[in-house]
Formats: structure tokens, sequence, C-alpha cells
């Protein structure tokens, strides 16, 4: 599943590492991890628009050291780089979730485990630090869901993520192509107490399938209202796009929100995560904490997404291909890298600490 190691000084940036991830990975699993929906015009966009963003950096600063840590509900956390969370690790390499939270550990950042996980949350939250993440979707069945969110609280989670942009599946027309469904002997480990760990081979996408089969379509803010008083645990709102939509989910209880659009693999032509992002931090304020995901590939995409308001961003992808390509050791050298990038760029940018990073640096 995974390649053999690949020296790290020819792995200079997250681009490289998505090219050894394609020549390494079987193409339906990359297709899985790579692909977006229809046309895959959000999902170009969501990585190209950063780059259309320029940075007009400051001079003679007096920068010196520079201070990346930040904290996320008032927890710390080394740098505002988080690991996204993303389903199917084993695709990547056999130790699948648990190496990732590992290599979250090292870099002293937060896991948000996917419960579309190939591991038990209960195995893998032993090997992360604080904090640590689960991420949930409202199911038909809602005591699946009540289920779901208790043993997240018995197993040491110490947020929900609540993802609400996929009421339905994008179609993702690499997997129609591929049929993609999980390989034998690979399950949703989190559903299978639940009955609800296997997934159908059939033509066609497999995952869409089990989609339809158990995500609640008719989402609402009831179904917001209902987890935060169904958990002792803070919420966060994952998903959205409108600064309407945000600030209603602070209303409704939620400590942060995601600026997302599931990777460019839900309603395509949805804007970039860069275009949206200013709209929500503009109708938020500070009700909440605002995150954004979405073609983050370099250092400087995170001043940028500090510079228009963010508190930190996640990344999801560049992880995968830090897995498929080395197991613990790539994930941990793809985080090292966008570190790197980013203490470059803040130095650069005259920059001593985060919140130097302002809305100035994008233009005079």
């Amino acid at each position: 599943m995974s390649a053999s190691a690949a020296p790290n000084e020819l792995l200079l940036n997250v681009s490289d590492y998505a090219r050894a991830a394609r020549a390494a990975m079987e193409k339906k699993a990359f297709d899985y991890y790579e692909g977006g929906a229809l046309d895959e015009v959000t999902l170009r966009d969501n990585t190209e628009s950063w780059s259309l963003l320029k940075l007009y950096y400051r001079v003679l600063t007096g920068t010196g050291a520079r201070d990346l840590s930040t904290t996320v509900l008032g927890q710390p956390v080394s740098m505002p780089i988080l690991v996204a969370p993303t389903a199917f690790h084993k695709l990547a390499c056999t130790a699948g979730e648990v190496a990732a939270a590992r290599a979250a550990r090292a870099a002293g950042t937060l896991f948000i485990l996917s419960s579309l996980s190939n591991t038990a949350m209960e195995s893998v939250f032993p090997e992360t630090g604080s904090p640590r993440w689960f991420q949930l979707y409202i199911y038909k069945d809602r005591e699946v869901t009540r289920e779901l969110v208790q043993r997240a609280e018995a197993a040491g989670a110490e947020a929900i993520v609540l993802t609400v942009d996929a009421p339905g599946w994008g179609t993702r027309e690499r997997d129609v192509r591929n049929s993609f469904s999980l390989p034998e002997g690979l399950t949703v480990e989190n559903l299978s107490p639940l009955g609800k760990g296997e997934m159908p081979e059939m033509p066609g996408s497999g995952l869409a399938a089990y989609v339809r089969a158990n995500f609640k379509s008719d989402l609402g803010f009831d179904d917001l209202d209902w987890l935060c008083a169904a958990t002792r645990l803070p919420v966060v709102v994952k998903g959205v796009c409108r600064g309407d939509d945000a600030r209603r989910c602070a209303e409704h209880g939620a400590r942060a929100v995601v600026v997302s659009n599931h990777g460019g693999r839900q309603l395509d032509t949805a804007p970039a995560t860069c275009e949206a992002l200013p709209h929500v931090v503009e109708a938020v304020g500070e009700l909440c904490e605002i995150y954004v995901d979405g073609g983050v590939r370099r250092g400087s995409d995170i001043v940028k997404a500090i510079a228009l308001g963010a508190r930190a961003v996640l990344v999801g992808r560049p992880v995968l291909w830090g897995l498929c390509v080395n197991g613990e050791e790539g994930a941990r050298h793809v985080l090292e890298i966008l570190r790197r990038e980013l203490d470059e760029a803040m130095l650069l940018c005259g920059c001593g600490k985060l919140s130097e990073i302002d809305s100035a640096l994008l233009g005079p």
C-alpha cells in the first residue's frame, strides 16, 4: 500500500509528495484521495486561488525568532496547521490512522479522526497527543449518532467536529468509473459494532451508496441543537461557505466553524475556500473561532489564510500523501515542510508571531 521510503532530500514540498504518492498507489485508491466532484472546478480553484493572493511584505521590522504557536478552543498547538479528518487511511499505509495520529503528536498539533476511519477510535486516540477531536456525520438513525458521540467522549475526544456539507454525496466521477469501494479486509471500524462497517461492492461508487443508505439528508439547525445538547464536548461545525450560515452555527452553539467545501468533493463550482473565508470572518466576528481548509499546499498559503482572518488551517490530502510515501515518517515530514515554509514566509513578511499577520499583508 505504501511506497518504499523515499529520501527526504528528494521530497522538497507537498507537490513532490503528491507525485510520489500517485506513482506508488493503486489508481483506484489515489483517485479516491485526489478526486473531486464532477468537473473538479472547485477542487482546482481551492489550490489556485491561494496563489492569486499576493503578499505585500514588510521590511526593516527587526524580526528575529518566530513564534508559530497558537491555541484552538483554548488548547495549545505548536503551529496553526491542523490535521483534517480524512477517511480510509489504510488505503495509504498499513498503520493507517494510527500513523497519522502519531505524526500529529510529534508535530505538536491537533489530530481530527474521521468517523469513516479504518481504525477504531479506541485504538487511535491513545496514540494522539492533545488536542484530539472526532469528526461526525449525522446518521438517519439518531441512536447510531448518539452511540458514536458517547464512544468518542469515553475514548478521550476533546471536541466533536460535525460535517454539515454532506446531506448527500457529490458525484465523484473518478470513483464511479473505478467502482470505488474498500478493498477486502478494510472496513469502517467505528461503525462495525453498529452493523454499518461494510461498504457495498457494486458498479459505480460503493461509498456513495453507503452514504445514501445511512446519512441523514434533511439536516437542519435542529440537528446542531440536538448534538450540542447530547454531548459535554465543544462542537465545531465543518463545511460552511456562507457568512450567514456560519453566524447561525455560532448562535446555535458551535464553538468554531471550518470554512470548507469538502476538498472540492461535494458541490462543484462552490467558491474556493479562500474566497469564502472573508465573508465568514465578517459575519461571525468574535462569536466563535474560524478555521479553513482546502488547497493549502505552501506555508505562504497559511500566512494568507491567517491574514484573511482564520485562526488555523486544516490539511488533509498532504498528510495522506505523506502516509502513502513513507508512513508515519512521511506524514511527519509533510507537516514539518509546511511548518518550515510558514516560518520562512513569516520571516520574509516581517512577522515574528501569528498576531502580527493581518490583512495589510494582502494589500496596501
